[in-house]
């Protein structure tokens, strides 16, 4: 078949593109702990919420004033909102019911239920009948479900949907099909609207009734539900339940090879075995190679081998290559010794450049660095272009960098950079050489390097670093003070919350008012910040939001997002309304989650261009007393102890780390045992650290402690924090740094410099929100 090596779909390097430019604290590192639609009658009108804020590029860089949205009173809001008072007592039993499924929590609920009429007794009937469904007693819960739709209106989508899905999932498909019949008709604006006739016609499947279930599906096919995998999967069961195996063959086709990450894929294939119809040798290497691609390694492997068993299509280059293809696998897996390699085939095409790259990789990790050197010698003259050069030349990079060998680590990287000027690696690649160029006091090749890192990769994480420190080679170099200033004010407008606009704003600060100059054309290219235009005013009478309230007393919380997202106008105030939802009945943690995966760029907002109540969810203080009283009581800031625990466990006092380190401030039981036989305990036990005020009392101990080792420097002490201490005395040893700044941009361990510079930006976070200053 003559493949080469050449995966289909995303490349390899579109996979580790988010793994970080250099070794992590796991690989060599002795860890202490590891961190774990539309709204009717909807108005928009200005409120007072923070200035425009102005940056250095003048008109560039404003935020808008925040907008709010007004909905007004409609029959329906006033309907769910009088459900939604008749409930509020519920919420506390409901939230325990699905937390616990206890024979209390249970009998709790029962109780509200039998004791409560309408839609108070409905909500409790809904959160009884999703406990049920989740310990799978479907024969409860669909009669559940039933009483709750009788006794309320208000929830009476979630009542029909959940019922039908009970009983389909009981095996009484029958019940279900008045539940969705005509589904969109009798419950319009539903969040269930684009799912029920698939969940009708997987009923009328179940029932051996294939006619119907493709008499609800086939008029829906060139929609937008025609499109998403559950639908073409059940589609594909209709077809072949109906006896026409070329169409379900061809759906259950494009799902194995198109949407192979889909949890409908394994089934496909199931299928199409189940029907005789085999899959082609491209198809199932198409579906290996997304394996591969998505990190799912041992399934790829599996794949790979499988398919070398093949007969009759396959080439002996094709076996070959599928060796090569399993070796990666088992690279990845940490199972690939030198001689699997040395056994592998000789080829001569692409593959021989990956046999090539998986020798430099055991070289690397056997602490031969001229062997590797060699291999990617031979690779750059005999495969100038492969893919596997690619992750060489990285590799390669990151060795040296570990090594802290700057010479050969700028090589490596620029060499990339040079060959590969569009990889997924160049813009750290290319930052690396500009950064090592700075620390071999390189100043014009590292001012040059980090210029065109602002121009070349403008959306990098890289650029806040790069833009700061080309201003300290402006100020401390050059002594072009004002140009400094236009940097470190870039800086600022474009990344206000940034630790590096942090730093940015300490020098402008020691600089003082300088005339500057033009800005340098490189600041043509740093990004502006599209302003969310939040509201801190929720639109109470947004029928969506009261149904997601409502939804949190009767313990549906999987539906609260979904929800809110229905309405219109739920980018300005959603993310707000599901955080405090969740903060209601005591979730800070997944209040804190909700405003963190927002995707809101709250770090390019200055804090007086956000509502102050987006900043307290998103920096909160639980435990705050007994945080002030600890952090007092080992002399440390509050905020810093704050910060560490919103990085650590996000407040939550039950986490438990894969390193074993335990609740809110992540403590080894071994740490925590030693700490507390220093203050008396005689017989600690690990479940303590899950107590709030066993773990604040002895992780400020522990982090004061760990701070005076180091002489006072919080920058050392966060570092040891998350790698250990072992390197990080190797880190300080090297003793030819500037400044702070620079040892923490130093740091070789992606996870810990971004670790450290998280949480001295977020103290510093704490400070402005809280007026801790």
């Amino acid at each position: 078949m003559g493949w080469g090596f050449r995966f289909v779909g995303v490349s390899l390097l579109a996979v580790l593109a988010g793994q970080g430019f250099a070794q992590t604290a796991s690989e060599g590192a002795i860890h202490k702990k590891k961190p774990a639609a539309s709204t009717a009658g909807v108005k928009t009108k200005t409120a007072g919420h923070g200035a425009a804020a102005k940056g250095a590029r003048g008109a560039k860089g404003r935020h808008a004033v925040a907008a709010r949205v007004v909905v007004k009173a409609t029959p329906e809001s006033r309907r769910l909102t009088l459900a939604f008072t008749a409930s509020a007592q519920l919420r506390p039993m409901a939230q325990q019911l699905i937390a616990t499924r206890s024979a209390a929590a249970y009998n709790g609920v029962l109780a509200y239920a039998a004791s409560h009429p309408g839609e108070a007794a409905a909500a409790a009937e809904l959160a009884l009948g999703h406990a049920y469904a989740l310990d799978r007693r479907y024969g409860e819960a669909e009669s559940v479900f039933r009483q709750a739709s009788q006794h309320g209106q208000s929830l009476s989508d979630y009542a029909d949907y959940l019922g039908a899905q009970a009983a389909v999932q009981g095996g009484r498909a029958s019940d279900a099909y008045g539940l969705l019949d005509h589904f969109a008709e009798r419950h319009p604006g539903s969040l269930f609207v684009p799912t029920a006739p698939i969940l009708l016609a997987n009923a009328y499947l179940t029932a051996n009734d294939p006619g119907s279930a493709l008499r609800v599906l086939l008029p829906l096919q060139s929609g937008l539900a025609g499109g998403h995998t559950d639908f073409r999967f059940t589609l594909a069961k209709a077809y072949q339940a109906s006896g026409n195996v070329q169409q379900a063959a061809s759906l259950y086709r494009g799902l194995y090879v198109g949407d192979p990450l889909s949890s409908e894929a394994d089934g496909a294939k199931k299928q199409l075995a189940a029907m005789n119809v085999p899959l082609t040798v491209s198809e199932r290497k198409q579906h290996a190679d997304a394996m591969f691609n998505a990190k799912h390694y041992e399934i790829a492997q599996e794949e790979y081998r499988a398919l070398q068993k093949d007969e009759y299509e396959l080439t002996p280059a094709d076996r070959d290559a599928l060796d090569i293809y399993a070796a990666v696998c088992d690279l990845h897996m940490k199972k690939l010794s030198r001689g699997d390699v040395e056994h592998l085939p000789v080829t001569g095409d692409d593959s021989a450049a990956l046999k090539m790259y998986l020798q430099s990789e055991l070289a690397r990790n056997e602490g031969r660095p001229d062997e590797h050197d060699q291999l990617v010698q031979q690779m750059l003259t005999q495969y100038p272009h492969s893919r596997w050069l690619e992750e060489a030349l990285y590799s390669g990079g990151n060795m040296y960098l570990i090594k802290r060998d700057q010479v050969r680590a700028t090589e490596e990287y620029t060499e990339l950079v040079e060959v590969f000027p569009h990889s997924v690696y160049a813009p750290s690649a290319h930052w690396h050489a500009a950064w090592l160029n700075y620390r071999m006091r390189r100043y014009p090749e590292a001012a040059r390097l980090m210029d065109e890192q602002i121009m070349n990769y403008p959306a990098g994480v890289e650029i806040p670093g790069a833009l700061y420190w080309r201003g300290r080679l402006y100020e401390d170099v050059e002594h072009n003070l004002g140009q400094a200033i236009n940097y470190y004010k870039a800086l600022s407008a474009s990344y206000v919350n940034s630790y590096y606009a942090i730093l940015g704003r300490q020098r402008l600060a020691v600089l003082g008012n300088q005339q500057t100059p033009e800005a340098a054309p490189a600041l043509a290219s740093v990004r502006d910040v599209n302003d969310p235009h939040l509201t801190d005013e929720l639109p109470d009478n947004d029928p969506h939001l009261i149904k997601a309230r409502l939804l949190a007393n009767a313990g549906l919380n999987e539906y609260i997002r979904p929800e809110i997202q229905l309405s219109a106008t739920s980018a300005q105030w959603g993310v707000l309304a599901e955080a405090e939802i969740y903060e209601s009945f005591g979730e800070d943690t997944r209040a804190l989650q909700a405003m963190k995966h927002s995707g809101l760029p709250f770090f390019s907002l200055p804090v007086s261009a956000v509502p102050s109540v987006y900043w307290q969810l998103e920096f909160p203080r639980p435990y705050w007393e007994q945080i002030q009283s600890d952090s007092q009581a080992n002399e440390l800031d509050p905020y810093l102890t704050a910060s560490l625990i919103r990085q650590e466990s996000e407040f939550n006092t039950n986490a438990v780390s894969k390193a074993n380190a335990w609740g809110l401030m992540q403590l080894l039981p071994s740490t925590g045992k030693s700490l507390a036989k220093k203050k008396g305990e005689k017989h600690f036990s690990a479940n303590e650290l899950l107590n709030p005020t066993t773990n604040l009392a002895l992780g400020t101990a522990d982090l004061r402690l760990s701070i005076d080792r180091y002489g006072g420097q919080v920058e050392y002490a966060l570092a040891a924090y998350n790698a250990g201490d072992t390197p990080v005395r190797q880190w300080i040893a090297i003793n030819d740094y500037k400044d702070l700044p620079e040892w923490v941009e130093s740091i070789p361990y992606t996870e810990t410099r971004e670790y450290v510079q998280s949480i001295l930006r977020n103290r510093e976070m704490y400070r402005a929100i809280y007026g801790g200053k």
